[in-house]
């Protein structure tokens, strides 16, 4: 099992760095943010044996109850949460993660705030933006991000990119150069984009941090 997970990780690997190459840029300005939400440690132990350190979840709860004691054995792993934050798991939050993708409303910006202030960790945050303006999303809308912005420089939070699950039909691409297009227009270097499906064509587009589950894990059980 842990044969496949290596060449599993290298396939995925090898992607990012063809696309990469193809635009231009190196592969390691890529960060692979493998997502575990609804794996079981079992599942996530050979990655971590294949040599990956970054992962993501997207609910504080599940990632309370699987990382604290993979992080004690392995301390160089860094901990996204990429899902959709509450305001009131804002601390719990700030204390298991190193980066949080979710910020995406001004009651979470305080919330933020104030728990990088009672805990003494500043978190670095990557704002979602809602890239295709689809109700059902979470993420702030494009005409508001200015404010959102300014409001987090203002609490102190260290914003360092944008991040976007763009509309599932359709081509990703045009989501992914808008999105790249804001950040640069906000000052931003860091993007957030890309999942399993469409994670190259993100990278040709300058993300800098892809989200891949399913490429990694297979195809998840939600039937628990």
């Amino acid at each position: 099992m842990s044969s496949s997970t290596s060449e599993t990780l290298e396939t995925v690997q090898n992607s990012i760095a063809k696309a990469a190459g193809l635009a231009g840029r190196s592969a390691e300005d890529i960060h692979l943010i493998a997502i575990s939400k609804t794996q079981p440690v079992e599942a996530i132990l050979p990655l971590i044996a294949a040599g990956q350190r970054i992962f993501g979840e997207n609910r504080v709860q599940e990632a309370q109850a699987k990382w604290p004691e993979l992080r004690e054995a392995y301390p160089d792993i860094r901990l996204h949460l990429v899902g959709q934050l509450q305001s009131n798991k804002a601390e719990e939050a700030v204390a298991l993660f190193d980066v949080i993708h979710a910020l995406d409303r001004p009651s979470l910006v305080t919330a933020l705030a104030r728990a990088m202030q009672k805990t003494g960790k500043r978190v670095p945050c990557f704002v979602q933006v809602n890239i295709g303006d689809e109700p059902q999303k979470g993420g702030c809308a494009i005409t508001g991000l200015p404010a959102l912005l300014d409001a987090a420089r203002e609490a102190d939070i260290p914003v360092v990119g944008l991040m976007c699950v763009p509309p599932v039909h359709g081509e990703a691409a045009p989501y992914f150069a808008l999105l790249a297009k804001i950040a640069r227009e906000q000052g931003l270097s860091g993007l957030s984009m890309g999942m399993s499906g469409d994670y190259e064509t993100a990278v040709m587009l300058g993300a800098t941090y892809v989200r891949v589950g399913t490429a990694l894990f297979g195809a998840r059980d939600y039937s628990g």
